[in-house]
């Protein structure tokens, strides 16, 4: 089509440049040359309102429009060969010697701690939410791990106010081990060891909160046996309790085989003369956590274990540290007679009031 139109134009204008060399008027332009050279006439007039009405504003609209990039082929990466064997979500940094990187479905980021109960370690849920994986040691036969995911179903039925949730226990596999929420902060115990006793207004939160705690924790039937300051974590919201639910699966188990289940600067006195352990026990404990708290030592020292044992049974610590507030309702909960120690409740009363 365009060599077509290239030629016409070709012949109508070699017929005008003919005509204006060989003849000096229009009149005397011989035919058909005369008809070209008209009709070349009316098409180049044509073109001019063509080229005016049309080429000229697109021609001008197109200047005026930005550049559209030419976008650039990006590099190919370069992949390794995928190894299916291998958890896809698994830690890319040296796990620690000893250390597992996986627990049941939860990807272990660092231990927090180790105790006579096992350890504990900070991990990640499948959600990406961080929780802390307590892996216990002495679950050795089905009866005992039968008896601890019994004991925990019933922790999990704490209300939560001022408890660090129970999330997941599973007592199959070569470790039980119990899934709680994560709080970040420190322990009651770091905390003092770190700034020292608390003052007389975060004493009194920290007796109500806790308290608080202890009577959630009884009211759903369960015995905490082993309540002391690093039992107690100090979050962006508050004190929690933790480990709550566990020790009494452990005691049942523990006691033939000759362990202590509990911490002996923090024992009731019940607890090591053989009687029966129930709520006002964490009663006597409680307190003593608060003297802690008030002084930056146990009430009953921390040397040799029959010296602590033996101001357990018989000793009363002095309890001017404390604000007066308190005072009364500490030393009530530090009664050497289980059955004349205030309730957790009626705790949180005496220290309202």
């Amino acid at each position: 089509m365009q060599a077509v139109a290239a030629c016409v134009y070709l012949v109508l204008i070699g017929s005008f440049v003919i005509a204006i060399i060989l003849y000096d008027e229009v009149d005397s332009i011989p035919e058909p040359m005369s008809t070209l050279v008209s009709f070349g006439f009316v098409i180049s007039w044509i073109g001019g309102i063509a080229h005016s009405a049309v080429l000229v504003p697109a021609m001008a609209r197109a200047r005026f429009q930005p550049a559209v990039p030419v976008p650039m082929q990006a590099p190919v990466p370069q992949y390794r060969p995928a190894d299916l064997h291998q958890r896809t979500t698994a830690p890319t940094r040296h796990q620690p010697s000893g250390q597992p990187e996986w627990i049941g479905h939860y990807r272990v980021i660092h231990q927090l701690g180790r105790g006579g109960q096992g350890a504990v370690y900070l991990a990640m849920a499948p959600n990406g939410v961080r929780v802390a994986v307590k892996v216990l040691h002495d679950l050795v036969d089905e009866t005992a791990r039968t008896r601890f995911a019994r004991e925990v179903d019933a922790a999990r039925r704490v209300a939560t106010f001022s408890t660090a949730r129970v999330l997941d226990v599973n007592v199959n596999g070569q470790h039980a081990y119990i899934v709680s929420e994560y709080v970040e902060g420190p322990s009651l115990e770091q905390l003092v060891r770190r700034h020292g006793p608390r003052d007389e207004d975060s004493l009194t939160r920290l007796a109500l909160s806790t308290a608080g705690a202890l009577a959630a924790i009884h009211k759903a039937g369960v015995v905490h046996r082993d309540f002391k300051p690093s039992n107690v974590l100090i979050g962006h919201d508050g004190p929690r309790v933790i480990d709550f639910g566990i020790a009494r699966a452990l005691d049942n188990m523990t006691m033939t085989s000759g362990k202590m289940v509990g911490t002996p600067p923090y024992m009731a006195p019940e607890q090591l003369t053989g009687e029966p352990v129930g709520p006002a026990s964490d009663v006597f404990s409680w307190a003593v956590t608060m003297m802690f708290a008030a002084t930056g030592r146990p009430a009953f020292g921390e040397d040799t274990v029959p010296a602590v044992f033996h101001r357990v049974l018989t000793f009363h610590p002095d309890l001017s540290p404390l604000p007066p507030a308190l005072r009364g309702v500490v030393g009530a909960c530090l009664n050497k007679r289980p059955e004349e120690r205030p309730s957790a409740s009626d705790v949180m009363v005496a220290i309202v009031h």
